[in-house]
């Protein structure tokens, strides 16, 4: 979830300059266009200790009118809040309509570092995050909007971050014995903080995860953050005050996980054809184990039209004994599944117990296909990362083993590939109109796919994103991906 918000992002002097006055003014007309509606706005600056989050409520505050912004720093409960129930701290410093409030500190903090420290087990603090979403959805229903900013870096950043702090004393005050603390359990807080993001961010309150290592792409991220939360809430634009302030995407050149994929990775035939046996063999193998452990393997597949997957997949069921396993591609839903709720039709066709299901596309379909091309609304497909994480924690809760795999190829091999079906009589009943029209919104579908990583790739679910240019790498690597998965599931 967090390795979107470690690749080093940067905004650099000249983009600032460009970039700051527009989103700046557009953050004070959202706050205007806030302030003559029905909705309030809450936003929460939560995160890793140390990386600015005193510094980001100052920037908001400089930014935005502070005229119409309380600010509450929330610390230990005081003696009179410990004497109501938890939420009573919480609802006196809710802000009325047309205003804001910034939470540095929040109805998380407590639950997250008392899980740290072994205080409470994994049930207490999946209670308590059950109540924070109630809590959350509630607001959301009452016109509050939420915006939930949580600022990372990596943990070689934040121990740099630290040690120049305490090199200079006009800042080594700015150090504490807590962030050192905090700091030694760095993986369990990550871990932790994973599992409460992934729960608790919901369509109506979703988690903004922010790279938080360089101030400029901190600061815009931010104030891009709340303007969207603000904007995407309010009534239609006819009733906006004053002129739109349209924003610009930041510059290209920043960094994605896609973006970072090195496609010149390849494998010779003679190699290929000496370790696909081998894999499929032990694959073979350790499937027909999965009996016994009573456990089953759920695989997913995603990624551009002829990336692969097709082939990929043959060469993983070839392995596995006839009966043991279903493919299953997912097309258009039916009107029966269009009747049911959107993960209806992917319920049914769960594995029992020591099988192996593979998923030709799936139901990522919601924040791909159906996010780029309009077929579901804005609120639809943003509520579907929390459901989803939801319904793979249940898969994995029942024994099933869960791996993700995104097929990722250049637009240029993807050309490649789509004249060759034209050309090949035996594969033009694989490209049609609808391929040439989704790789005209090549951009889009790779920005939705960027933030489906970010939102969805867990610790029980993971998105493996496979070089595929070659397709011959791309079999070899899913196979061991599969095969060490299943290793570690069973051993």
């Amino acid at each position: 979830m967090f390795e979107a918000a470690e690749l080093g992002a940067e905004v650099d002097r000249q983009t600032w300059t460009k970039e700051a006055p527009v989103v700046r003014e557009a953050l004070l007309q959202a706050q205007r266009e806030l302030a003559a509606s029905r909705y309030s706005c809450v936003i929460l600056v939560s995160g890793v200790e140390g990386v600015g989050k005193r510094e980001v409520v100052d920037f908001l505050l400089t930014w935005m009118d502070a005229r119409g912004v309380n600010t509450h720093v929330l610390r230990e409960p005081t003696e009179e809040e410990r004497e109501r129930p938890e939420y009573w701290r919480f609802w006196r410093r809710l802000p009325p309509a047309g205003r804001s409030a910034i939470f540095l500190g929040s109805w998380y903090s407590r639950h997250v570092i008392e899980r740290v420290f072994g205080k409470t087990d994994e049930k207490d603090l999946d209670q308590a995050l059950d109540r924070i979403v109630e809590f959350e959805r509630m607001l959301a229903h009452e016109n509050v909007i939420l915006v939930k900013l949580w600022m990372h870096v990596a943990k070689k950043t934040q121990r740099k971050h630290f040690e120049a702090l305490e090199k200079k004393k006009s800042t080594r005050w700015r150090v504490t014995k807590r962030d050192w603390k905090f700091f030694r359990h760095y993986d369990r807080f990550r871990q932790v903080s994973e599992h409460a993001l992934r729960r608790t961010s919901l369509g109506e309150a979703p988690w903004h995860i922010v790279e938080a290592a360089e101030e400029r792409h901190r600061n815009l991220t931010v104030a891009r953050a709340v303007i969207e939360g603000i904007r995407s809430r309010l009534e239609a634009p006819a009733e906006r005050p004053g002129k739109v302030v349209k924003l610009a995407p930041l510059p290209r050149e920043e960094k994605t996980l896609l973006s970072e994929v090195d496609h010149s990775l390849s494998v010779d035939p003679k190699t290929y054809e000496r370790k696909l046996p081998r894999l499929q063999g032990r694959l073979h193998r350790l499937a027909g184990r999965l009996p016994a452990a009573g456990k089953s393997l759920i695989l997913v597949f995603e990624g551009p039209d002829a990336a692969g997957k097709g082939g990929t997949i043959r060469r993983l069921t070839a392995a596995m004994e006839a009966g043991s396993w279903e493919a299953i591609a997912v097309a258009a839903p039916t009107d029966e599944e269009r009747a049911h709720p959107y993960l209806w039709r992917f319920w049914r066709h769960l594995p029992r117990a020591g099988r192996v299901t593979v998923y030709d596309r799936s139901w990522y379909g919601r924040v791909l296909v159906e996010r780029v091309e309009s077929l579901a609304r804005a609120e639809e497909w943003q509520r579907a990362y929390s459901e989803i994480n939801a319904f793979e924690e249940q898969l994995a809760e029942a024994g099933n083993l869960i791996l993700k795999f995104w097929l990722s190829i250049t637009q240029e091999e993807q050309l490649r590939r789509f004249k060759d079906r034209q050309t090949t009589p035996f594969k033009q009943y694989k490209i049609t109109e609808e391929d040439w029209r989704n790789r005209a919104k090549w951009d889009a579908y790779e920005h939705a796919a960027c933030d489906m990583f970010e939102k969805t790739s867990t610790a029980i679910a993971p998105w493996l994103i496979v070089e595929a240019d070659d397709k011959l790498h791309a079999r070899i690597k899913v196979l061991k991906k599969v095969t060490r998965a299943l290793e570690k599931e069973l051993d």
